[in-house]
C-alpha cells in the first residue's frame, strides 16, 4: 500500500466511528459546560468582545448539546441527530462569532465553524463502525 491509495474500506469505517466518539465527548463537554458549569468556564477572558447570547438560548444550546451529543457518541440516530447539531453551530457562528469579524481565527469562531462541518460530514457519511445505527442495520439485514 502506498501513501497514496486509499487505506481499506474496513479502516475507514474504524475511523469515522473514532472521529464520532470522539468529537461527541468534546461537544458533550461544551454542553455540560453551559449546563451545569462542569467543567468550569476557563478564567481567561477571551481576546474578541463577544456578545452573549440569552440565557434561555445558551440552556437550549447546552441541552442540544449534552442530549444531542450523547446521541451522537454512541452513533443513536446519527444523520438526523448531526444534522440539527450542524445547524446549531451554522447559528452559533452567525448569531455570536459573525458579527466579529468575518475571520473565524480573529472572531474565535473556529470550533463552530469546524464542529458544524463535522457534522455535515456526518449527516452524509453515517455513524461509522461501533454505532448503535450500525447494529441496527446489522440486524434489519440479518431479518431482511
Amino acid at each position: 500500500m502506498s501513501i497514496f491509495e486509499p487505506a481499506s474500506p474496513r479502516w475507514i469505517n474504524r475511523m469515522l466511528g473514532l472521529l464520532r466518539f470522539v468529537t461527541g465527548i468534546v461537544f458533550v463537554a461544551a454542553g455540560t459546560m453551559k449546563m451545569f458549569g462542569f467543567p468550569p468556564f476557563p478564567s481567561w477572558t477571551p481576546p474578541a468582545d463577544i456578545p452573549v447570547p440569552p440565557m434561555w438560548e445558551v440552556k437550549l444550546a447546552g441541552i442540544l448539546e449534552v442530549y444531542g451529543g450523547a446521541a451522537f457518541t454512541i452513533g443513536l440516530l446519527t444523520r438526523p441527530v448531526a444534522f440539527v447539531l450542524a445547524g446549531e453551530m451554522a447559528v452559533a457562528y452567525f448569531q455570536v462569532h459573525f458579527p466579529q469579524s468575518i475571520y473565524p481565527n480573529t472572531n474565535m469562531g473556529i470550533p463552530a465553524v469546524l464542529y458544524c462541518f463535522i457534522f455535515l460530514y456526518f449527516v452524509a457519511a453515517g455513524a461509522g463502525a461501533w454505532s448503535i445505527d450500525a447494529l441496527i442495520a446489522r440486524s434489519r439485514a440479518r431479518r431482511g
